[in-house]
């Protein structure tokens, strides 16, 4: 028995540094390009979490390669996937690829694309902060007088739309109607489609409606909203139908109905991208035991080419390698079935997924049909009624882990106004906005939760913020 254990442990060892060498060959022949294809068509497919994780990738990868280009790029790519949940990092990460491209440049027109994206980002991060738009006017100025020099007009046509953006953002409304018209002036005439220009009109008109709204020239707002072509894009066609809607309510001076309509299309537009979130990750989830599935495949291949290389190679060991593959395939057999079912489970949370996405579509279009018809039907109030609250609520606790169930139950003696300040709150609602909704100052709403959150939470540390506390519920 000694005679077969040495080339036993020969063959188990050979096994061994075969399987483990060939991934680490495959993960260093991948390039940074490859994996940037690879992000950009996941984000294209809105796995978000995926497409940031093949794009950190790509950073690390074109780093160690030296690929600058891709290297600024995926920075790039990277900002504008995290720039609706997180304007900081965006913005860190454009000023980084900024840095990139200064060290290495290449084509200036995405040095042009770089500093509009990051004065975008910059502006973000005042809005938010209500800081200072100074460097979010210089990155884009930047990126406009390089654009003019180079007669650059498509990129000319979009900084000037993201300067009317900043105007707009700094309430300087008659400033960004002049961006927007300049802006307007390089579009091509009706039909045409001169270097891609077309594609900018929605934006360039959307800026400058809300300019026009913001100073009450109603009839001006709505001949500019109904010039936007909405074609399949869903998302645009709710803006337009909803701020159609609103101008009609305010010709008729129905200020609360208005405020109580924009509410309701806030909480439904939430409601849609958290369960678009939901559906990602079960997206990924299913993706992940689909790639599991295929490196299970492959394995089983390469033991089968071992397999046949031992058995040519030496005979002496034929009864000890037909009990190893015998038994390893048995595994891999069973360890098959188990991820089979796993995948079956994840697919049917997807598609529990897809309800919810479905609901909440239908939500929006419903909300949007009504506000329609509001000048038909001679309707003056539009407010969500205490069942439509309970409908809110049970969809949010469908996919946000029943946060609120949990809330209900361990603080039983919290009001039901109170209840609907914690979701307006972990909805991210501004303090304006909930303001508008109970139609009291900003000063009223930050008196409301830090007597919510004193007198119901217990927490006396004002460095404490309500949203903190709901999401540790």
């Amino acid at each position: 028995m000694a005679m077969f254990k040495r080339p036993l442990h020969i063959f188990i060892i050979g096994i061994l540094l075969i399987a483990c060498g060939h991934p680490q060959q495959e993960s260093d022949a991948q390039t940074a390009a490859r994996c940037l294809e690879e992000a950009e068509a996941a984000l294209a497919n809105d796995s978000v979490l995926l497409g940031e994780t093949l794009l950190r990738k790509t950073i690390l990868l074109s780093e160690k390669a030296e690929d600058w280009h891709t290297n600024y790029i995926a920075y790039q790519r990277l900002a504008d996937a995290l720039s609706q949940g997180n304007p900081e990092e965006a913005l860190q990460l454009m000023k980084k690829a900024l840095t990139v491209y200064e060290q290495h440049p290449d084509d200036e027109r995405n040095l042009v694309i770089l500093l509009d994206y990051a004065g975008t980002y910059a502006a973000q991060v005042a809005f938010i902060t209500e800081g200072s738009y100074d460097e979010a006017l210089d990155l884009v100025h930047r990126a406009y007088d390089i654009a003019e020099k180079n007669q650059m007009t498509d990129l000319m046509c979009q900084t000037l739309t993201s300067l009317a953006n900043i105007a707009w953002a700094k309430e300087d409304y008659r400033q960004s109607i002049d961006y927007a018209h300049q802006a307007k002036s390089l579009l091509p005439q009706e039909g045409g489609d001169r270097e891609g220009l077309a594609d900018l009109r929605p934006g360039i008109l959307q800026v400058l409606a809300r300019s026009y709204l913001c100073l009450d020239m109603l009839d001006s707002a709505e001949t500019a909203y109904r010039q936007i072509e909405a074609g399949d894009n869903v998302h645009l066609a709710y803006i337009v139908q909803s701020s159609l809607a609103r101008i009609a309510l305010r010709r008729l001076g129905a200020t609360q109905v208005e405020d109580s309509v924009a509410e309701a299309f806030e909480q439904a537009e939430d409601f849609y991208y958290k369960a678009l979130e939901q559906k990602d990750q079960y997206y990924q989830a299913t993706l992940s035991q689909e790639m599991e599935n295929q490196r299970l495949e492959y394995r089983s291949q390469l033991y089968a080419r071992m397999l046949l290389t031992v058995v040519i190679a030496s005979l002496i060991v034929i009864g000890a390698i037909v009990v190893v593959v015998r038994y390893r395939m048995q595994a891999q057999r069973q360890e098959k079935h188990q991820l089979r079912q796993e995948a079956e489970h994840q697919k049917t949370l997807l598609h529990q997924a897809n309800e919810v996405v479905t609901f909440l579509q239908n939500f929006i279009l419903e909300r949007t049909e009504v506000i329609k018809k509001l000048d038909q039907s001679g309707d003056s109030l539009i407010t969500l009624k205490p069942h439509e609250w309970s409908e809110i609520e049970r969809t949010l606790n469908a996919i946000d882990n029943n946060r609120f169930a949990r809330l209900r139950e361990e603080y039983p003696n919290m009001q039901e106004d109170d209840i609907r300040l914690c979701i307006l709150t972990r909805l991210g609602l501004s303090n304006r906005t909930i303001g508008n909704i109970y139609c009291i100052t900003i000063s009223a709403v930050q008196h409301r939760k830090l007597k919510l959150k004193k007198d119901v939470f217990g927490e006396a540390n004002p460095d404490v913020t309500l949203e903190q506390i709901l999401k540790s519920k």
